[in-house]
Formats: C-alpha cells, sequence, structure tokens
C-alpha cells in the first residue's frame, strides 16, 4: 500500500509523535552554536518546535512551517510552555512562503525525505537556495543508508510505519538516500554546499545561497 501524503498521517499521529520529539539534535544544536545571529531563521519541517526553540537563541525572529495542523498545534504548545518566541505557517516545503533573500540561518532536517519525487526533492533544495539572503547559512538532514537499520547501500524509497497506542499502524514514506545521492542531489539544486557530513545514520549538509 503507498504512503499518504505527509501531511495527512503526521495529522493523525501529532501529539503521539511529538511526544517521543523532545530533545534538539545535537547536530542542530551544534551548527546553531557556531552561526552568526539572525535578524530571521527558518524551521522548515518544524514539527513540534523543538528546533525552532534552538534557532530563538540567536535569531531576532524564528519562522516554524510545517504540513501538518497537527503538528503546528503540538508546536504551539511548546512555545507556550516553554516561553520562546515563534511564528508558526503551515505550509510546503516546495513552495516556501517566505520572500527572496530573507533567511539569515535555516535548518531542514528530517523533512526532506518525506518529499517525493526526486524532482520535488530538488525543487525544496531550490526554494531554500531562493529564501536564503546573502552570507546565510542552513542545515539540511535526511535519513541514510548508512543508519544500522538498513543493509542497501544504494538510496531507495521505502514506507515505515508508525504504531499509536491502540496498535493502528501509519505508513510513512521515506527516501533513503545515500551519501553519494544526497551529494548529486545538492549539487542538482541552486545550493552552495559548504560542508557535508555523516552523522547518527544521516546526511548533513551546511549550505548557502548562489552566487547572485
Amino acid at each position: 500500500m503507498e504512503a499518504p501524503e505527509p501531511r495527512h498521517t503526521y495529522d493523525r499521529i501529532a501529539e503521539h509523535f511529538a511526544a517521543t520529539r523532545e530533545h534538539p539534535w545535537p547536530e542542530v544544536e551544534s551548527f546553531v552554536a557556531d552561526a552568526d545571529p539572525a535578524a530571521l531563521a527558518l524551521d522548515v519541517g518544524c514539527g513540534n518546535g523543538r528546533h525552532a526553540e534552538v534557532l530563538a537563541d540567536v535569531a531576532d525572529r524564528v519562522l516554524g512551517l510545517d504540513v501538518s495542523r497537527g503538528l503546528l498545534r503540538t508546536a504551539r504548545d511548546r512555545r507556550t510552555d516553554r516561553g520562546f518566541a515563534v511564528d508558526l505557517l503551515q505550509g510546503d516545503a516546495a513552495r516556501l512562503p517566505v520572500r527572496t533573500d530573507r533567511v539569515g540561518l535555516g535548518v531542514y532536517v528530517a523533512a526532506l525525505h518525506h518529499l517525493r519525487p526526486r524532482e520535488r526533492r530538488i525543487g525544496s533544495l531550490d526554494e531554500l537556495a531562493r529564501v536564503l539572503a546573502p552570507g546565510g547559512r542552513a542545515l539540511v538532514g535526511v535519513w541514510s543508508t548508512t543508519h544500522d537499520r538498513f543493509d542497501a547501500t544504494a538510496g531507495f524509497d521505502t514506507t515505515v510505519d508508525w504504531t499509536l497506542p491502540g496498535g493502528e499502524t501509519l505508513p510513512r514514506y521515506y527516501h533513503v538516500y545515500d551519501p553519494t545521492e544526497f551529494d548529486e542531489d545538492l549539487a542538482a539544486s541552486d545550493l552552495e554546499p559548504v560542508d557535508c557530513f555523516e552523522s547518527s545514520g544521516n546526511c548533513y549538509a551546511v549550505v548557502g545561497p548562489p552566487s547572485r
């Protein structure tokens, strides 16, 4: 069975999913800690807001974007409970509702691999390139074949079930990247890779905007 679009699945599992995603990823914390302060930061696929909260420490304004209204509700709850500032928007990572050249700092992790097909993923990377300001930086992270749970060496499409407390399972689409393929998609986009690395079974890239 083909997995539904991410919005439908994450709306169904939002509260349970968010409860299992309390802490920010150390790779995001390290990236933000090394970054210059920014007037505007963007968290693409913000989920429950755990990384938007990290961005709020270094940016004057943070936008958190997610396709799922359910996850955005959990982000609003986190914002209220923990007292950080973020503007939350529902939107598509392949059509970012942000003006060109505005974002000084971006995080786009654990979301790109939910987009299909490849052309849409590259188009989403192009959108990130469009909104990044001159000198801006973003961290992109995706699931990788280097993760212990995978035996493959080449990138592939798959579904991964999420099981709710009552036993219901919902499939989620993933494109699992191999590191070379990830580099190729970055090269095919308008982004300028600054640094690419692997960590905790994921591929990461620190990227900047194209020269304009």
